[in-house]
């Protein structure tokens, strides 16, 4: 259900505002509504804190049975949110009825939703890696709802929050479906907004997670475009468009137009994975054309005259397939290419063919370095250094997060047990220092340094903590620039987050440098732990390595 700021339709408000239910939320302001029903700001007297509470006002206008199927839902939705933890997830804080049909208090976000960012942006649409972060964030969210077993079915611009704090929140889980569970609605009853359904849900098959995933490709769409790219001026009209029809080219989508292209493939089989997906988000936010994915662009035939065109006479003759149109660089390679062997169990499009003004796209010069790092537990052992084989690189995409007690140590490397109770993957000859309350270890006196920091929270979640930190640093630290901010999944910790960023140096090493921190609470969100590490700009490849390396080592304190 979609929240916004309007106070729109005030006299028909008027009668409930000021209610109380359930003798603790007293009712405020519309701040959104639906076909369901409206949302509310309200104010929890118990707890003294601002909440969100969702009327159901179709139950006052539909049939006893069908009102009883709308309590079910409620209470689903309620049991769907509870099922899952993250940040990036709206918590559902109670459940009630009053006046003949269901209300649910929710947790208050203070800020538009995307649908309604995009209505009063100036140019009608979001910036292409501003999307993109909302994407990485609305990802992880449902990666969490997914391992809960929850599927999410209506994701859609008016159902993602933007907070003024620059969080990005998922709500209204009210249609979810929970792995297990019979299904409420009626066969036949097609649940969800019709433009965000996938193909398969609007023909009526099962969906999955890759539904969920179809669903956000058509937000980031809207997001970027301004409008929805199957809208059409009916609903029949409009199913017949998800099922049939490609959407237009993404114009204004820059290095996101692959991505969007790629969850909007109409066979599930077909979509990249959540984690494939994740990995191009992060390339999109950075600006940096997510290569892989192309694979997953659709291809169409090109006559001889096109290739001619293109090419000149060497071009060869007849027809071949080629990638079909998306935003790219103008460049023509006549080199041949072809697309990667699609892993085994899964379809995917091929580009057998000469790829002519679009190759550029899949190989023109995009970088190859991916920041989302493979997380790691590391050897559980309490012993000091050892040493042992070397280890595969841990940059790897394929490469999957080890259980506590599988990673090796590698070659020039030594385990330590520091005096403060954790243990880490140091390199050879580092030494330990004490920067006031935090721990270093450094070769050379803090040019290159791993640094440990351990407390109480004092912050909601490490992405609020980290945000808080930057806002210091951008005022502190000359020439800071944000690589990458966001929230993400460390050793299976939803609150977690990872910080890159650069800035210059003018005392002590002077010139550019560069620094990661990796923050995540533990031992149920009671002791925050910060693996931060940094050094020259000059040899940050070797740096990030490491810190790869330190992350797989890494071992919090044992439990008392």
């Amino acid at each position: 259900m979609e929240q916004n700021q309007s106070n729109s339709g005030k006299g028909a408000e008027a009668v409930a505002a000021g209610l109380l239910l359930a003798g603790r939320y007293r009712l405020g302001d519309t701040i959104g509504r639906g076909g369901m029903g409206k949302v509310w700001r309200a104010h929890d007297e118990v707890l003294h804190r601002t909440v969100a509470v969702k009327e159901l006002t179709a139950a006052l206008y539909v049939a006893e049975a069908d009102r009883v199927v709308l309590h079910a839902r409620t209470q689903k939705e309620a049991r769907a949110a509870a099922r899952i933890t993250h940040p990036g997830v709206v918590t559902v804080h109670d459940v009630l009825d009053h006046d003949n049909r269901p209300w649910i208090v929710m947790q208050y976000v203070d800020g538009p939703s995307l649908a309604d960012a995009v209505k009063a942006a100036e140019t009608g649409r979001i910036e292409a890696r501003e999307a993109a972060r909302i994407g990485l964030h609305v990802l992880g969210a449902l990666r969490a709802a997914h391992a809960a077993g929850v599927l999410h079915r209506d994701v859609k611009p008016g159902n993602v929050l933007l907070a003024r704090d620059a969080r990005v929140l998922l709500t209204d889980f009210g249609i979810a479906a929970i792995e297990g569970d019979s299904t409420i609605t009626r066969t036949g009853e097609l649940v969800g907004s019709i433009d965000y359904l996938a193909p398969e849900r609007v023909r009526g098959g099962q969906p999955g997670p890759a539904s969920d995933l179809w669903s956000l490709g058509a937000t980031l769409y809207t997001a970027v475009q301004g409008e929805s790219p199957f809208r059409r001026s009916s609903p029949i009209s409009t199913m017949q468009a998800v099922v049939n029809e490609e959407p237009p080219p993404a114009t204004h989508a820059g290095a996101l137009a692959p991505v969007i292209t790629a969850l909007l493939r109409k066979d599930p089989e077909d979509r990249p994975s959540a984690e494939e997906a994740e990995r191009m988000f992060l390339e999109a936010m950075e600006g940096r054309e997510p290569k892989a994915a192309h694979e997953y662009v659709p291809t169409r035939q090109v006559s001889e005259a096109e290739l001619h065109a293109a090419n000149g006479p060497a071009g060869g003759s007849g027809t071949v397939r080629t990638p079909a149109p998306v935003p790219a660089p103008e460049a023509v390679v006549p080199a041949p290419v072809v697309a990667p062997a699609r892993p085994a169990g899964r379809r995917r499009w091929r580009t057998v063919a000469l790829v002519v003004a679009l190759a550029a796209v899949v190989g023109g010069g995009v970088g190859l370095a991916v920041l989302k790092y493979r997380d790691r537990g590391g050897d559980s052992s309490t012993g000091t250094t050892t040493t042992g084989t070397a280890s595969k690189s841990p940059d790897k995409a394929t490469d999957k997060p080890t259980k506590q007690g599988d990673a090796s140590l590698p070659d020039g490397w030594q385990r330590v047990k520091d005096p403060a109770g954790f243990t880490l993957f140091v390199p050879e000859g580092w030494r330990r220092q004490m920067d006031g309350k935090e721990v270093d270890y450094t070769p050379d006196d803090g040019r290159h340094y791993i640094r440990i920091s351990v407390g109480k929270p004092d912050f909601e979640n490490p992405y609020m903590h980290q945000l808080n930190l930057e806002k210091a640093l951008e005022k502190r630290l000359p020439k800071y620039q944000r690589i990458t901010l966001h929230s993400n999944t460390f050793r299976d910790q939803v609150n977690s987050s990872l910080w890159e960023f650069t800035y210059v140096e003018k005392k002590g090493f002077p010139g550019k440098r560069h620094a990661i921190d990796q923050m995540y609470f533990s031992d149920g969100g009671g002791t925050e732990y910060a693996v931060y590490m940094s050094g020259p700009e000059t040899d940050w490849a070797t740096t990030r390595e490491q810190f790869d390396t330190v992350l797989r080592g890494w071992q919090p304190p044992p439990l008392n």
